[in-house]
């Protein structure tokens, strides 16, 4: 059984086994739909475990995707997903390469882990994601600092569906509880600001014929 906004998914999810942690997933994801901000929990794999009404609001003006669906999986989604760019703004340096740089560090964690060698793959599969990954993403460590990658604290665009948001700026809040933690799970919150005045339009990106996304700056 697997829990989103407290119902099930059409492709379960890995969650504790104990009715006690179940339990508490359940409890915890009526006190994330009570939360007027974008929040999500996803695990190590940044499978999606739990969102609140919030969340699927701003996403649910994307298209399908078989494999990156924003409540499927968030990494595919900024990684993946064609219209990631019309929700997530400055789409390549505010998300992907921060997303991407997250990734590597998992993957020197655990490389063995399935999930995360099946998006290393995809990666591999995209010529320019590839270049970013193994030569772009070094490269931009080093010039923005070792801060730029973390997301706690970080203020970066978003592009709201409600008029009354619109063009804005959310600053990513990590505010995991130890039982998450333990669990093995991250939540994080968009927490929405004021309307941004004279913000630039998203920047476009190339389509792959199967519906991705190319990184085309590093």
């Amino acid at each position: 059984m697997a829990y989103q906004a407290g119902r099930q998914r059409s492709q379960p999810r890995p969650v504790p086994e104990s009715p006690e942690a179940q339990a508490y997933l359940q409890d915890y994801a009526s006190l994330l739909d009570a939360v007027p901000f974008p929040s999500v929990v996803f695990d190590h794999r940044w499978d999606v475990v739990l969102s609140n009404a919030a969340f699927q609001t701003l996403f649910g003006g994307v298209g399908p995707h078989p494999t990156a669906m924003p409540g499927d999986n968030f990494l595919r989604f900024v990684l993946f997903h064609p219209d990631a760019a019309t929700v997530l703004g400055e789409h390549e340096a505010s998300w992907c390469l921060p997303m991407l740089a997250h990734f590597a560090a998992a993957v020197e964690r655990d490389g063995q882990d399935r999930g995360l060698q099946s998006i290393r793959r995809d990666i591999a599969q995209d010529p320019i994601m590839e270049a970013a990954y193994r030569h772009g993403l070094p490269h931009w460590i080093r010039a923005v600092g070792q801060d730029a990658v973390e997301h706690d604290g970080a203020v970066r665009p978003l592009i709201h569906p409600d008029p009354r948001w619109g063009r804005t700026d959310c600053r990513i809040v990590d505010e995991t509880p130890k039982n998450l933690q333990d669990m093995g799970y991250t939540r994080m919150t968009l927490v929405l600001r004021e309307t941004r005045r004279g913000a630039q339009p998203p920047r476009r990106f190339a389509r792959t014929r199967l519906g991705g996304t190319h990184l085309r700056v590093v």
